[in-house]
């Protein structure tokens, strides 16, 4: 007698959020079985890479980031660079430098900065800010307004500013927006329910869980993933069918495992090597966890992260 595998049937589905316009635009979403399950049905829409460009780039000091951004300058030359990056989807641009407690580069700046990249490339483009509540709300507004048309996705609304965030970003400019909490299922379910009371559509929001780089507490990342996408699959909530992105760069490349020099801890064996190392490991959990896109920086690590899913879906 042949073996029949069993197969579960959810009765939920994943939204489908799209990034970008033209032959470049993505799809992100649409799941109805669990992740890489293709033994319970077909994957609608495999997990989608961004590469991470930041304002502070040129300060990289890695080898292989630095021979692949060779001669580039500013952050449309960087961009442009990683658009020819095997395995990249999208472009996320990360304005750290605007943190009032840093540089405090002005929100004009990066305006313009933010312009000068759409203009440069083809790939749909993800704003990422500098964590600071006021300066982010000014920065991402303005950059909502200036790349209107290009359906890009903003990051992040949080409980503090969702409102501003999400009336600017969203209502006012027609952008897709992230809704970022912190590993806790509750609170995402909340706020996506705030937003939405807001009138933005489900299908505008893309949830920003919160992620850490691997034996930095993943646990309770790995946890909240598996919760919110079995509430969204198994119990059709609604409010929880959201696709979602990781971030992973910006946790990875400061933990002490990629940052410390070799001088500084000359058994741990290569810098680049073991920050490559823990973006791929980080990455990978948060895919088989439930992640509809990730965020990366090194080249490598796209590269091997492309694989991962070209080989499960």
């Amino acid at each position: 007698m042949s073996f029949v595998p069993k197969t579960a049937a959810y009765s939920g589905k994943i939204n489908t959020v799209t990034l970008g316009t033209g032959d470049k635009a993505i799809v992100i979403g649409g799941q109805n079985v669990l992740p890489f399950y293709t033994f319970d049905g077909a994957i609608e829409h495999a997990p989608k890479i961004g590469v991470e460009i930041s304002d502070t780039a040129c300060e990289w000091t890695e080898p292989g980031l630095k021979a692949f951004y060779a001669g580039c300058t500013t952050m449309a030359d960087f961009a442009k660079k990683a658009e020819t990056m095997p395995g990249a989807d999208f472009i996320a641009l990360n304005f750290a430098s605007a943190d009032p407690n840093g540089a405090n580069r002005s929100v004009a700046d990066c305006v313009a900065d933010a312009k000068a990249v759409a203009e440069a490339v083809s790939m749909p483009i993800v704003v990422m800010g500098c964590k600071n509540l006021e300066k982010d709300g000014e920065l991402f507004s303005k950059i909502a307004e200036a790349l209107q048309g290009k359906n890009i996705l903003v990051m992040s609304a949080k409980n503090e500013d969702y409102k501003t965030v999400g009336a600017s970003v969203a209502l006012a400019y027609g952008q897709k927006v992230g809704a970022e909490t912190a590993d806790d299922i509750n609170l995402a379910k909340q706020l996506n329910i705030m937003m939405k009371q807001l009138n933005i559509p489900a299908e505008s929001i893309v949830m920003n869980i919160g992620t850490a780089a691997v034996g930095y507490g993943y646990e309770y990342v790995a946890s909240t993933l598996d919760r919110v996408r079995l509430a969204a699959l198994q119990q059709s909530d609604a409010d929880l069918q959201m696709p979602i992105i990781a971030p992973v760069s910006t946790d990875t490349w400061t933990v002490k495992e990629s940052s410390a020099s070799e001088e500084d801890e000359p058994t741990w064996g290569n810098q680049e090597e073991r920050g490559v190392g823990m973006e791929v490991a980080t990455a990978a959990a948060n895919l088989t966890g439930g992640a509809d896109a990730v965020i990366l920086r090194h080249p490598a690590s796209v590269a091997t992260i492309k694989k991962f899913i070209t080989e499960l879906v």
